[in-house]
């Protein structure tokens, strides 16, 4: 370690996540101290290493990788970079916190597998930081201990206030909706079987070209039905909720029944503006985790098989999506480093 007991990091991609990794780790978390970063934009990865004590920047991920004072990698950069900066990790034996996607398709997620299961251990943990919410850990918890009996439904609400211009149709599944296809996994201990997209009358708030809101419905291999609602130009906030419906009750997240004020004839709390504000917690929790476990000499949280099988069911959705029928999610058997 660059410290007795601190973690050396390289951040690679310095955007918005990236960014603010840097500042959780600098300001936030312990064990931990951000060591280099990487960025195609030399002089705004110098901007902020500028800031950081010890900090160097490069422009080269694979250069960052590779100076003795990094023990660990967070991976920001946008999705097609990162199976090589993946590849990169592992030729160094790095432990690896990859923000989701893994890699953009299934087909690179499997390269990537099979290059870890060389390797003999796991190193990659991913970014889906929902598990760590203190709202899902508390529903996760509940279902794992059977008093509700067996999930029969999972309903879920994805709302953003709005989206930029150039956001797509296959963005609201690859983007927005793989975060419920991984906590669904997550939560039910069950793998996506198949999925379904509806399509209602666009909203009039939705820019031109993007069918908003969408219905999306899971099958799993338990035989759970999972839907999902998401909606990209809601324009009041930004709204996850979940609700199971089990044998014996329900149990329902996200109504952020924080302060409720009462005043001038109405009654009301405050909705999150975007994801950063609604789940800072839980990536600060996410980060502390993931430090915590590489100082142990371990590696836990979402794996490179969660990462693949979120690709694989985006694949589907896509295709569904786009074709308008039920569509098949297909997947490898799990290899025996991920069970």
């Amino acid at each position: 370690m660059t410290q007795r007991g601190t973690l050396g990091i390289a951040v690679i991609g310095t955007g918005r996540m990236g960014a603010d990794h840097v500042r959780r780790i600098t300001e936030v978390i312990s064990g931990a101290r951000v060591t280099a970063v990487a960025d195609l934009d030399a002089e705004r990865a110098k901007q902020l290493a500028a800031g950081i004590d010890g900090c160097t920047a490069y422009t080269d991920p694979s250069a960052a990788m590779a100076a003795d004072d990094v023990d660990a990698v967070i991976i920001a950069s946008p999705g097609p970079a990162h199976e090589a900066a993946l590849l990169t990790a592992f030729e160094h034996d790095l432990p690896v916190l990859c923000e989701k996607p893994l890699t953009p398709d299934a087909a690179s997620a499997l390269r990537v597998m099979e290059a870890e299961q060389k390797l003999g251990h796991r190193r990659v943990q991913v970014g889906f930081m929902r598990r760590y919410d203190a709202e899902y850990l508390k529903l996760k918890s509940l279902l794992d201990s059977g008093e509700l009996g067996r999930p029969l439904m999972l309903h879920n609400r994805h709302r953003n206030a709005d989206v930029l211009p150039y956001f797509t149709e296959q963005m609201l599944i690859n983007d927005s909706v793989v975060h419920e296809m991984d906590v669904a996994r997550w939560l039910l201990n069950q793998e996506i079987t198949a999925v379904t997209v509806m399509k209602p009358k666009p909203s009039g708030n939705a820019p031109e070209g993007l069918s908003d809101p969408q219905f999306v419905v899971f099958e799993t291999d338990g035989g759970t039905l999972v839907d999902v609602e998401i909606y990209v130009n809601c324009r009041f906030g930004y709204q996850v909720q979940a609700e199971a419906v089990c044998e014996n009750g329900t149990a329902r997240i996200g109504e952020a029944h924080g302060m409720l004020v009462n005043t001038a004839g109405r009654w009301g709390g405050s909705v999150a503006p975007d994801f950063v504000e609604r789940f800072v917690d839980a990536y600060d929790r996410e980060v502390q985790a993931w430090v915590d476990a590489t100082l142990r000499g371990e590696v836990t949280g979402p794996s490179s098989w969660d990462g693949y099988a979120a690709a694989a069911v985006c694949e589907a959705g896509v295709r569904a999506q786009a074709e308008g029928r039920r569509t098949e999610v297909r997947l490898i058997e799990r290899p025996a480093l991920y069970r």
